[in-house]
């Protein structure tokens, strides 16, 4: 592989070069820090299944509930 190709690829994930424009990444709320937690694999499943339903994402569907939970 010739040295200029080589300097185009990279390795790592794509979502951390470039990040989709959903409402939620549009907000004007300021830092974000990362939240982990297990779920187990049933619950997984249906919040995945939930997620492609409604054409929205898992992550989306997260930050909702918590925001409806604090308030």
């Amino acid at each position: 592989m010739s040295e200029e190709k080589r300097g185009m690829l990279s390795a790592g994930r794509p979502s951390n070069v470039r990040k989709s424009a959903t409402l939620a990444s549009l907000s004007d709320k300021g830092p974000t820090v990362r939240v982990n937690f297990d779920l187990d694999r049933d619950e997984h499943k249906r919040l995945k299944m939930m997620a492609v339903e409604q054409g929205r994402t898992v992550t989306e569907i997260l930050r909702e509930l918590v925001s409806q939970s604090l308030k």
